[in-house]
């Protein structure tokens, strides 16, 4: 079978570009289409030139050196020596319109009646709710850790699979325990797609996938069709579902139900001179218009202070949502250097997650099609690059 290239893989996010580099790395001829004008998904650090180039995460905002797949490519790009550590901040809490400790919503007792439990409660197969519940008390939860939890993947947490927050992993001790680069987390997803054995096409908005004798045949609007031996979709689960091809009911029909999350994040740039705010990682809001405001005060810079804020769906207009942000922050509107909006979107996954897994990768065993995303193993830069990873070896032999 004739074919354009060994490896497409459909979609520009870490995950997507973690596929092609793996790929890549085997010396297969590759390409990445991406529907949208912008590589790097929930990778996006927000440059105001208007600002000398000063930045904010609108996304993801910290890797760390358990991340042993991110690394792995760190290392191929000759990045691993660029990282830039941390300035370690704290986080507060927001809560009834005032900043406040973290501890002050901490119920020690039952936290150290409960913590013997975490030794042997399992994890598997439970929401984030009963576990966290059972190991560090119902009132913790209550008051703090679904609050803590819900900034972290933007979305309610109870029901969420505990296994899929946090996954102990092994760390490399001669790398920075938390760390970013001076130009932000785009520094990597812009180093594997300027890679020359990788292909990137952006703006190609994918119609259909067919079957192609062992490989598949893909359908770009506006373009010519492109054949491939190996596919990977690297998309959201509703994506996925509506771009799997023919013979892959099975896959399509496991995945149809996962949901997600939508978050309307804020992006604020100050003077700083114009904030009388003691620098901070980020708030977690409690029972607010947002989840979090996350701030770039871990690499501070000596004109201006950056924050991300994310803000439940539909709850506020955008200049409510800035005004609102601004009375967190005690500064006023005026006072706005820079502002960005962006809409970012997280997988709703809920327990019984790894079962559904389980499930797709049997559908999808033996077959040319890989899938992948922040979907599978947990929203972090790692999960995602881990589930690459494995698709990578499943297709290409390990």
């Amino acid at each position: 079978m004739s074919t354009d290239f060994d490896h497409i893989v459909i979609g520009a996010g870490i995950s997507g570009l973690g596929a092609a580099h793996f790929s890549a790395r085997r010396g297969l001829s590759t390409l990445v289409l991406e529907s949208s004008e912008r590589i790097g998904g929930c990778l996006n650090s927000q440059h105001f030139d208007a600002l000398d180039g000063y930045w904010t995460e609108a996304g993801g905002h910290t890797c760390f050196n358990s991340y042993g797949n991110l690394l792995s490519i760190l290392d191929d790009l000759g990045l691993t020596d660029r990282v830039q550590p941390k300035v370690k901040v704290g986080y507060s809490l927001w809560k009834d319109g005032k900043r406040r400790s973290i501890t002050s919503a901490l119920h020690f007792l039952e936290a150290a009646r409960s913590i013997p439990r975490i030794f042997r409660a399992p994890k598997a197969g439970r929401g984030v709710a009963d576990y966290y519940g059972t190991v560090l008390g119902h009132r913790n939860y209550r008051d703090l850790l679904r609050h803590a939890f819900q900034a972290v993947i933007c979305q309610p947490a109870d029901d969420y699979p505990a296994e899929a927050l946090f996954r102990r992993k092994p760390r490399r001790k001669e790398v920075i325990k938390a760390f970013t680069f001076a130009e932000g987390l785009s520094t990597i997803p812009d180093a594997i797609a300027a890679q020359s054995s990788i292909a990137v096409r952006t703006g190609q908005r994918v119609s259909a996938i067919e079957p192609d004798g062992e490989g598949f045949r893909i359908l770009v609007e506006k373009a010519d069709e492109i054949r491939c031996a190996a596919l990977t979709l690297a998309v959201p689960p509703d994506a996925a579902t509506a771009l799997m091809p023919k013979a892959f009911e099975t896959a399509r029909a496991t995945i149809a139900g996962i949901g997600m999350a939508e978050i309307e994040t804020l992006v604020l740039t100050f003077r700083n001179r114009d904030l009388d705010l003691k620098p901070l990682a980020g708030l977690i809001a409690v029972d607010d218009a947002f989840y979090s405001a996350v701030s770039r005060d871990f690499l501070p810079d000596a004109n201006y202070r950056g924050f991300a804020f994310h803000f439940r769906p539909g709850e506020l207009c955008q200049e409510a949502q800035a005004a609102h942000a601004c009375a967190v922050l005690g500064v006023k509107p005026e006072r706005i250097a820079a502002r960005a909006y962006v809409h970012n979107r997280l997988p709703a996954l809920r327990h019984g997650h790894t079962d559904l897994v389980q499930r797709l990768d049997a559908a999808l065993s033996g077959q040319r099609l890989g899938v992948t995303g922040n979907w599978f193993l947990g929203v972090s830069i790692e999960d995602a690059l881990t589930r690459s990873r494995a698709e990578s070896d499943r297709l290409f032999g390990a």
